[in-house]
Formats: structure tokens, C-alpha cells, sequence
């Protein structure tokens, strides 16, 4: 579209086409017309417009749409008499449209938007708010097919180049979408929203290398925040591309110490892995600026084997329940049956004995060091289908204990 088709929607929307400055000032007073009989109860009080001929409340409706009173707009247009002779029914249906498509009722726009073309609204403009009717009840096809006959409006409206980009790809028609997404940067060097999508996009057709290195770009750019590399990095991580993920991750981490989020997606791209020791690490250098990974970085010490190391860490959570219930774990890791004994009076206290699987716990160390009685006492209140069975078996080993000691020695 010319310059002077794009400096057409700018009055369309405003409703200004050709105004003299008389005319602008007739227009004004047609509105404060318009709010007196508001104000006073005129004659029609469902309706106070009820008087005035469609050509007067055409301009009304338009400086509401410009100011974004879109329910006011379509309720002085509810009072114009289509019936008028002479009255501009194009202009009407167009304008009732736009404020349609302002309240987000895209199927009445559809419609109103069809009128005015119908009575010859002939301005390409007219596409353009059809095409937003057609994408917001998501018939891209339709969409597709009036972003075509609106013109060439791109270079001036990216938000149309972006409607028509993801309703070729919701149609599957990627090599479209791809095209589209190059022309977006073309057009808009300065828009990243269109390599962002193509990162997105190439992740979707599974062609990670394409999104890796088109992630690289993206968070080289001034632009990139600490999210965008989390959800680019996070993104690599689910499509199992680990070593891309980590290396974006990585290079967020350097540049963003104190960010928790990025921490936890990176440990958790080395946990993927495997590299258990390596994702405690991360949690526990990220934990000096974030307590609440204190935990965390315990239990991944724990299950790596470093349970004196998470012993430490234990020490430092500050919930204390969620401090006993993995110390408990640590201890029986390093099969320090008696101190897990000893904590019966601590759990107590804050009420962790309700838990079955402490109390299993606890009827397995007492078993270990042959305190059978405790064991009994313990295993009395598991009855959760997934511990009932261990417990069977723990009961199991006592009766075999008492008839044969030498096994239990």
C-alpha cells in the first residue's frame, strides 16, 4: 500500500477524511449535542442519539472509536436509521466494524465488516480489519485471503505481517510461514520478534542445530533478557538438545549470577543427563544468593553419595521439618541406624510421625540394630499400599530372626 493509502487508515480510524476546519468544528459540536442530550434525558432516554440523522452521528461514532470507546461507539451507531436516503451505509457498516473488533466480538465484525464492503467500502483498509475479524475467531484461511487483497501494507504494519505468518503455519504451510518470518526481518532489522519465532518455529520442525544457532543470535542482541535465555535454553532441554541448552544456559549464568531461574533449568539440563554431582553443584553456588535451593542442592548430593557433604547443607535449611525428613534419609544413606533411631523425639515434635514413610524409616533402622520391639511399634501404623509390602517383609525377617538367630547376627 502507498503512503497515501496508509495515511487513509489513519483518518478512517478517526473518522477526519477530508474535514475543513468547519467541518471540524460541526463535528464538535455534534458531540457536545450528543452529551447534553446524555446528560439531560432527552426526549428518547434509552437512546439520547434517537434524533440525529446518520451523517451527523457518524462523525460521533468515529471520535469515540478513536479515543477507544468502542461500546459507546456502537451504541450511537445503534441509533442511526439505515433507511436514511442518501445514507452513507459504507461508511456506517465500516465504522461499526472497527468497534466490534475493539469489544474482541469478531463474529458481528466479520459481518459488519462484509456489509461495508458489500455496499462499496472500496478503501483496502477494509481488509485489514477483516483479516483481524477472520484471525481472532482463528479462520486463517479467510485471513490469509483478505491480508492478499489489502495490499502490500506490510512495511508500515508488522502486526498484519505477524497474523499472516502464524495463520500460514496453523495451516501447516511452513515453507509460507518461514518466508514470512525472512521478510519480517528484512522489513524490521530492529523488530526481534521474528528471529525470536523462527527459534520457536525451527524447534517445532525438530531442527535443533537451525534453533540453536538462531538462538545464539538472538541472545547476542543488547535486547535478549535473563527469560529469553531460560526459554530458549529450557526449550533445547525438552527437545533433549543438552549440550546446546547448556551452553546458552552457561552464558546466561555468567552474565546473570543472581538469577534463580536460570540455576535451576541449567542444573536441571546436567540432571537430565545424569551428571547428578554437576546439577548439585550449580544448586549449591546458586543457593548463597537463593536459600531456598539449600535443599535441593542436599538432596542432589545425597542421591550422588556425598552424604556427609549433604549432611552439611542439611544443617542450613531452615524449615524444620523439611530438614529432619532429609536428614533422616542422609543418615540411613550412611547407615547411621542409631541416630536415626534417636530422632523419634524430634519428629515428634513437629509432627512427622503421621508421615508412613518416616515411620517405616524408623522401623527399618530400629530392625538394623535389632530392636525389634521399636521395629513392631512402627511398622503398626503403615498400612499405604507401597510401604505395606516392605513392612510384610521387614515382619518376614523378624519371625525368621526368632527361629533362626544365627541368621541375624
Amino acid at each position: 500500500m502507498t503512503n497515501k493509502q496508509v495515511m487513509k487508515l489513519n483518518r478512517a480510524i478517526s473518522g477526519q477524511r477530508g474535514f475543513s476546519s468547519t467541518r471540524r468544528a460541526h463535528a464538535i459540536l455534534l458531540v457536545l449535542t450528543f452529551c447534553i442530550a446524555m446528560e439531560s434525558g432527552a426526549e428518547d432516554k434509552s437512546n439520547p442519539a434517537a434524533n440525529l440523522s446518520m451523517a451527523e452521528l457518524l462523525p460521533i461514532a468515529a471520535m469515540l472509536i478513536k479515543d477507544g470507546n468502542h461500546e459507546r461507539a456502537i451504541n450511537t451507531l445503534s441509533g442511526a436509521d439505515a433507511s436514511q436516503e442518501g445514507a452513507d451505509l459504507s461508511r456506517y457498516h465500516t465504522l461499526l466494524g472497527m468497534a466490534q473488533i475493539g469489544m474482541k466480538d469478531y463474529g458481528a465484525a466479520k459481518t459488519s465488516l462484509q456489509q461495508a464492503i458489500k455496499h462499496g467500502q472500496t478503501d483496502p483498509v477494509i481488509y485489514v480489519y477483516l483479516a483481524q475479524a477472520h484471525y481472532g475467531l482463528q479462520e486463517f484461511q479467510p485471513t490469509l485471503q483478505a491480508i492478499e487483497r489489502a495490499g502490500n501494507v506490510f512495511s508500515t504494519y508488522p502486526a498484519l505481517l505477524e497474523m499472516k505468518i502464524h495463520s500460514h503455519w496453523s495451516l501447516k504451510q511452513y515453507d509460507a510461514a518461514w518466508a514470512g518470518l525472512e521478510l519480517g526481518q528484512t522489513l524490521f532489522p530492529e523488530d526481534h520478534k521474528f528471529l525470536e519465532k523462527k527459534i520457536f518455529y525451527a524447534l517445532d520442525l525438530e531442527l535443533y542445530r537451525n534453533a540453536a544457532e538462531l538462538g545464539k543470535q538472538y541472545l547476542a542482541k543488547s535486547v535478549a533478557k535473563p527469560d529469553d535465555f531460560v526459554a530458549i535454553g529450557n526449550a533445547l532441554r525438552l527437545s533433549r538438545q543438552f549440550q546446546d541448552a547448556a551452553d546458552i544456559l552457561e552464558t546466561a549464568r555468567l552474565r546473570y549470577p543472581e538469577h534463580p531461574t536460570i540455576a535451576k533449568v541449567l542444573a536441571h539440563t546436567y540432571l537430565d543427563q545424569g551428571m547428578t554431582h554437576a546439577a548439585a553443584a550449580i544448586f549449591e553456588r546458586a543457593a548463597y544468593q537463593n536459600p531456598e535451593f539449600i535443599s535441593e542442592a542436599a538432596e542432589l548430593y545425597k542421591r550422588a553419595g556425598r552424604f556427609h557433604h549433604a549432611l552439611e547443607l542439611n544443617a542450613k535449611i531452615p524449615d524444620q521439618a523439611a530438614k529432619l525428613k532429609q536428614r533422616l534419609a542422609i543418615l540411613l544413606g550412611l547407615q547411621q541406624y542409631e541416630m536415626v533411631v534417636n530422632m523419634e523425639p524430634a519428629l515428634l515434635r513437629n509432627r512427622l510421625l503421621a508421615d508412613q514413610s518416616v515411620r517405616y524409616a524408623l522401623a527399618y533402622a530400629a530392625y538394623a540394630i535389632g530392636d525389634f520391639e521399636q521395629t513392631k511399634k512402627h511398622l503398626n501404623y503403615v498400612k499405604e499400599p507401597g510401604l505395606f509390602k516392605q513392612a510384610m517383609e521387614l515382619q518376614r525377617l523378624m519371625q525368621e530372626c526368632g527361629l533362626e538367630s544365627w541368621k541375624c547376627g
